[in-house]
């Protein structure tokens, strides 16, 4: 093991390392007391990162090392080792932080990335944890976490489950997946789609290479796209989305709704109706089923638009508009239809 050069700066720790020849078993472990660590930081150029949380008194980073599969090898353990010479590899505590880096000392020439390795780390810490993470060469997972979370990733996924607190994620090269979380939501993506289930609170999500898929939820929810179409079920609170690039279907909408398109129609099955209702496309057509027992201002445009008979509505109905209030008038109901019609639960 001479060959493998790793500094390794301990504080109050416990340690144990494994070296196994399976690739899938870690490399490297090391361990903490669990009531120790407060953060944890990783840099990595060549691998995925983990962070789950979990109880108990023992905090524990593997670490797993194998080529990149440029062209489909494997290598044999002193392999490795011999190419960890051309690494930065380290796991060090600090304070109440844990800190992770493995990147490459020399990172030109066509030789050095043929010989270059995966070095992912797998991280199980306390539940309540701050984290700052990024790689530019594998994905990302966090769970059961709660903290001030931030991850970044230029070549992967984000794969996200039961996470709270301030929740900040970007990734240039992947999807986003994320469930049952909570509280102030930030995620980002420029290659891929979101998928977002069972979340509630303050909500970001934008993407320009992809669809939008959500699933319950509920607050503040902004959900953008420049690449592909929206579908949205059982949204409540407040409900502001649009895309470029798609369609958007929305059902069991509880949710004051803003929507938008430049690239299809939007279908919309609004259950209640909430502070507000706006909908615009400027490719498509327009089709909602909703009530309209409440008190509102209706303003539709559009080539050609047909509503049921309206009770206690007072305004004008034409071939291309229909403006006015019903039930003396409230919550402002906008659509706009630009080259297509608009249909009213019809």
């Amino acid at each position: 093991m001479k060959k493998l050069r790793l500094l390794f700066v301990t504080a109050l720790s416990a340690i144990s390392i494994s070296y196994a020849q399976d690739k899938e078993s870690p490399y490297f472990v090391k361990t903490y007391r669990s009531a120790e660590i407060q953060n944890v930081n990783v840099r990595t150029s060549g691998g995925s990162i983990s962070v789950i949380g979990q109880e108990g008194s023992e905090a524990r980073v593997e670490i797993y090392v194998k080529p990149n599969n440029w062209n489909g090898s494997s290598l044999s353990k002193s392999e490795i080792e011999e190419r960890l010479r051309e690494y930065e590899l380290s796991v060090k505590k600090e304070g109440s932080t844990i800190y992770c880096v493995a990147r490459r000392k020399n990172e030109s020439g066509w030789n050095n990335w043929k010989k270059s390795l995966n070095i992912s780390f797998k991280i199980y810490s306390p539940e309540k944890i701050s984290t700052d993470l990024q790689t530019s060469g594998g994905g990302i997972t966090l769970k059961d976490l709660t903290g001030n979370l931030s991850f970044s990733t230029s070549g992967g996924g984000l794969k996200l489950y039961n996470l709270g607190g301030n929740i900040k994620g970007r990734t240039s090269g992947g999807g986003i997946d994320i469930t049952d979380s909570r509280d102030n939501i930030d995620v980002s993506t420029s290659g891929g789609g979101i998928d977002a289930t069972n979340c509630k609170g303050d909500i970001r999500l934008v993407t320009s290479g992809g669809g939008l898929r959500l699933k319950r939820l509920n607050g503040m929810v902004k959900a953008s796209t420049s690449g592909g179409g929206i579908r949205a079920e059982e949204i409540g609170g407040e409900f502001i989305t649009s895309t470029s690039g798609g369609s958007i279907h929305l059902e069991d909408i509880t949710a004051s709704v803003k929507a938008s398109t430049s690239g299809g129609g939007i279908h919309a099955d609004i259950k209640s109706l909430g502070k507000y209702l706006s909908l615009s496309t400027s490719a498509g057509s327009i089709t909602v089923r909703m009530p309209l027992d409440k008190g509102m201002n209706l303003d539709l445009d559009a080539n050609r638009v047909r509503v049921p008979e309206i009770r206690n509505f007072n305004g004008r109905i034409e071939k291309d508009r229909v403006r006015g209030s019903v039930n003396g008038g409230g919550i402002p109901v906008t659509m706009d239809a630009n080259s297509g019609s608009i249909s009213i639960n019809d």
